[in-house]
């Protein structure tokens, strides 16, 4: 193998374990932020409030595609990936509404 070869490898490495970092701090911070929103839907459950919040949702999306913008990530990404996580958390609500 190539000295060439060898610093292309090693830089792939180093970069592909920032990633996994990132992964791990992602993976965190989805178990932090659903510790969260489980609260919330207790909270709904107990008060009778709907599992669902459009007017909140729609806001958080402009908010979420305003700052995809601001550091240059696809909003439509963004706003993929918040979308997502917006009905799984609603199903977690509706689940906690019905048990």
């Amino acid at each position: 193998m190539a000295v060439e070869d060898e610093d292309v490898r090693a830089e792939l490495e180093s970069m592909r374990s920032s990633i996994d970092n990132i992964d791990a701090a992602l993976v965190h911070l989805l178990a932090e932020r659903f510790k969260c929103t489980q609260r919330v839907g207790r909270l709904k459950a107990e008060h009778n409030l709907p599992p669902a919040d459009p007017e909140r949702e729609g806001r958080q999306i402009a908010r979420l595609r305003s700052l995809a913008l601001d550091v240059d990530l696809d909003p439509a990404f963004a706003e993929k990936f918040l979308t997502f996580i917006i009905d799984e958390v609603i199903r977690h609500h509706e689940a906690i509404r019905d048990s």
